[in-house]
């Protein structure tokens, strides 16, 4: 009888092993808000991950300029990420063209550990100005995330599409939630 108890309370326990394991690895894995593997958590690291892609894309791009933002410039500081706080924003990077009159832009944003990112992400996708030029407008919006790194391109197809998917590749894929849409033009 006793062994027969001893046995039935091993297999308890054990289940209830197997059921916490897999629910921690499960939260682990839904954590967008993680960084793993790639470090960027500084404006000089994001403006090296934009020179990287950069090069990578070459001819492929219009010829960039890559700049930290000044959070503190309300009107520069919105018009390059469509949010309108910089609360929870540490710092911005941005990658656009020497001549402004191409439609293209790059942002990373990286917002502080307790901000929501998905709020802030939503925020960015729906209230980018992808007609911030005089003479061209953006046709395509992309936004995801790496941890505290929010990560928007707008542009055409051919130029936005390729820099969004070597992001997503130098994270190792490991972005959160995904957004994208095509802008009436």
């Amino acid at each position: 009888m006793k062994k027969g108890m001893i046995g039935i309370v091993a297999v308890v326990v054990i289940a209830v092993i197997i059921v916490v394991a897999v629910m921690l690895l499960g939260k682990k894995e839904n954590n967008a808000n993680v960084q793993t593997g790639v470090k960027i958590q500084t404006a000089q690291e994001m403006q090296e991950l934009f020179n990287t892609i950069n090069t990578k894309l070459g001819e492929a791009l219009p010829a960039l300029e890559t700049r930290e933002v000044d959070i503190a410039d309300e009107f520069v500081f919105t018009s390059t990420t469509g949010l309108t706080s910089n609360k929870e924003v540490e710092a911005v990077v941005v990658s656009e063209p020497f001549i402004s009159a191409q439609a293209y832009s790059a942002v990373m944003v990286k917002v502080s550990e307790n901000a929501n990112i998905e709020e802030m992400k939503q925020e960015m996708f729906n209230n980018i100005d992808t007609r911030k030029w005089i003479c061209v407008s953006a046709e395509k919006v992309w936004v995801t995330n790496y941890g505290n790194i929010i990560f928007l391109v707008m542009s055409n197809e051919e130029w936005g599409k390729p820099v969004y998917e070597e992001f997503k590749q130098a994270v190792g894929g490991k972005v959160g939630k995904e957004l994208e849409r095509t802008e009436e033009i």
